[in-house]
């Protein structure tokens, strides 16, 4: 289903949208003749019409009748419950409040943006797609400023305005909740538990405007913003309902659109940083909000949206899976999906998060960000400006998207990205450090806090690099770990490292081999290795490659070492999330004041959550839940085992395909 193309190809050109803005009026362009494009099938209807199609529908009638039955209540009761779910779920789009948005967020973007940069030719894709069939928007998920500024970029291109999926949270902030439910948002818990009617009026819900065409409907894979900028593994509960219309008949096809939004510089950086060294996430509120205006003094450089071109389910669907067992069950009954169909939404899932990385924008300061963090606490600042050319070029061969400012010398583009970033990194005497102002002073816990906060910052870029060099990155690992030249052996370490990153990164699931064989062809493409049919060895020159990019891992491989350590030695009972983040990451913070590692990013709690989740994947720690949450038990014997690999780069040994 999913095959990356290893040639690079002509990428679409960019118009920057804010241009037009600077030079007409903001409030003519929020009063402009707003006659969105719409879907070809749509009879028009009020948002409180859908409300009263999805209680009187076959599916949630039967819920309600069910659960009367089951507790003994009146049907009446369940319903005015339903009534409830949906007056607090339902959005209330209206003209009025999106000429609001519009004019408002022109007078914000301007301030904080030097530019927002659209690929004119995906909005002409989009614009089709939307007037054929019903349309799912899924777009990367970094900032806050995601959903505002996809439905600013719509408004702007006269199409019709998608309806959002957004966590309840928002709905505590006066007034901004209100506004956002009357721009189209729809608010859904975070957790639905057992609840059979929530589900039922949910789902229910997305897939009335789903089939009826009322709008694009536009949710975030990943769930929740990623705090690392790396792309989180994907949730499937909104793509399993946006496809059941499909797989029960009810439309012909649907469209699913893989949009792109990179940051240059990424608002809530420092907040993200706080958050990933455990102090708590400020509570959406409206005075938050207004306290967060300092940033409009502040530059935020270029904002790049790429829309992919939409992929069909129909096309994706054909030949792979069955539409049969829908037909046998009247279509108002819960059915839960097949084996087949639950393989088949979560590889659409897969190759839709890969589709948004590849066409991920990278700015010249994630080469610098990449470069730097292998070279600390001081580089010199010439020798800075030579590794990002070099690395420039490695990234453009590995198919990275690099937006490099017009005509701008390396040299230019590299003050650029430290002007811009002068907050993480800044220039002295020559040489460029990390800006953790204060280090020197105060107790030991606080220097350290202090420069575990600017390594997250700064890695947050360099992170952007990962997805784009993660398999030939793996391969140079594993040629590392192995000190073997054995093309067996070394797959085998890679696959090993694949399953034990398979959180932390993004793989499309069993293509281990497939992933090994592009790793292997990159470095062939670059000169770094030589391949035979039963061996892999580097070049004279490719040292320097298989070394940068073992490097640019090696905070991944320590940061799981001390993690999976912690878990062997420190853990002797069942314990929940709550208690292991806090726990590992004081056994972190005492080796880092001890001066025992310099792997600060293992204090990050989203690489201590994916190492954790990895040990449950490869059946080292069991989860289970009990009562409301889940507790954890770890096998230590499996993970010493796990551990000894890592320590000493012995494999795991896997049978290899006769290919190699």
């Amino acid at each position: 289903m999913y095959s990356k193309e290893l040639t690079s190809k002509k990428r679409d050109d960019f118009e920057d949208i804010l241009e037009e803005r600077r030079l007409s009026s903001d409030l003519r362009y929020a009063m402009k003749c707003y006659t969105p494009v719409i879907y070809k099938g749509l009879s028009p209807c009020k948002p409180n019409a859908i409300k009263s199609t999805v209680l009187q529908s076959e599916q949630v009638q039967y819920v309600i009748k069910q659960l009367a039955k089951e507790m003994g209540e009146s049907p009446d009761i369940i319903q005015e419950e339903a009534t409830e779910i949906l007056d607090e779920m339902g959005h209330s789009m209206q003209l009025g409040t999106i000429r609001f948005f519009a004019f408002t967020l022109s007078k914000i973007f301007k301030q904080l943006f030097q530019r927002v940069c659209v690929n004119e030719e995906g909005m002409q894709r989009l614009q089709h797609a939307i007037q054929e069939h019903p349309v799912v928007l899924l777009p990367s998920h970094r900032s806050y400023v995601d959903f505002l500024m996809l439905s600013y970029l719509l408004y702007t291109y006269d199409l019709a305005l998608p309806v959002i999926a957004a966590g309840i949270d928002f709905l505590g902030m006066k007034i901004i909740g209100e506004l956002l439910r009357r721009a189209g948002a729809f608010f859904m818990r975070r957790s639905f538990g057992g609840n059979r009617l929530y589900w039922a009026v949910f789902a229910e819900y997305v897939k009335t405007m789903l089939r009826t065409g009322y709008a694009p409907i536009e949710f975030f894979l990943e769930g929740t913003r990623s705090r690392t900028a790396k792309t989180l593994t994907p949730k499937f509960g909104l793509l399993n309902i946006v496809m059941e219309p499909f797989f029960k008949r009810e439309v012909f096809d649907t469209y699913l659109v893989p949009i792109s939004i990179s940051y240059e510089r990424i608002l809530e950086e420092s907040l993200y940083a706080y958050e990933l060294l455990g102090v708590p996430k400020p509570k959406e509120s409206t005075s938050g909000l207004l306290k967060a205006r300092r940033i409009l003094s502040d530059n935020f450089g270029t904002i790049h949206i790429y829309v992919g071109q939409p992929v069909s389910l129909r096309t994706l669907a054909s030949g792979r899976v069955s539409r049969c067992p829908y037909n046998l069950v009247p279509r108002h009954l819960p059915q839960k999906p097949s084996e087949d169909i639950q393989e088949f939404v979560r590889d659409v899932a897969y190759k839709m998060e890969l589709l948004q990385i590849e066409n991920m924008v990278l700015s010249p300061w994630v080469l610098v960000a990449a470069v730097l963090l292998q070279n600390l606490p001081a580089m010199d600042f010439e020798l800075l400006i030579e590794k990002t050319l070099w690395l420039k070029g490695l990234t453009q061969t590995f198919g990275g998207f690099i937006e490099w400012p017009d005509n701008l010398c390396a040299k230019k583009a590299v003050v650029s990205g430290l002007t811009l970033h002068s907050n993480i990194a800044r220039l002295v005497d020559g040489h460029v450090v990390l800006n953790d102002k204060g280090v020197e002073d105060g107790a030991v816990g606080e220097i350290v806090f202090k420069h575990a906060l600017a390594i997250l910052m700064c890695a947050t870029y360099r992170n952007q690099l990962l997805n784009v060099f993660v398999r030939p990155s793996l391969v140079a690992v594993a040629l590392q770990m192995t000190r073997s030249f054995r093309k067996e052996d070394v797959y085998s370490c890679f696959s090993f490292l694949r399953d034990v990153f398979s959180d932390e990164f993004i793989f499309f699931p069993g293509i281990s081999l497939k992933d090994f064989e592009e790793g292997c062809f990159l470095l062939t493409k670059c000169d770094a290795i030589q391949t035979s049919q039963q061996e892999i060895y580097p070049t004279d020159k490719g040292g320097v490659t298989v070394s940068f990019l073992s490097a640019m891992f090696r905070p991944f491989v320590e940061g799981y070492q001390l993690i999976f350590r912690y878990l062997s030695k420190e853990t002797k009972e069942a314990f929940t999330e709550k208690q292991f983040i806090p726990g590992v990451r004081n056994f972190i913070f005492q080796l880092l004041e001890k001066g025992n590692t310099q792997c600060y990013e293992a204090l990050s709690s989203d690489m201590q959550k994916n190492a954790l989740a990895a040990l449950v994947q490869l059946g080292a720690v069991k989860k289970k839940k009990v009562s409301n949450e889940f507790t954890y038990n770890v096998n230590q014997e499996a993970v010493n085992k796990i551990l000894d690999m890592f320590d000493a780069g012995i494999p795991v040994q896997k049978p290899v395909a006769a290919r190699l």
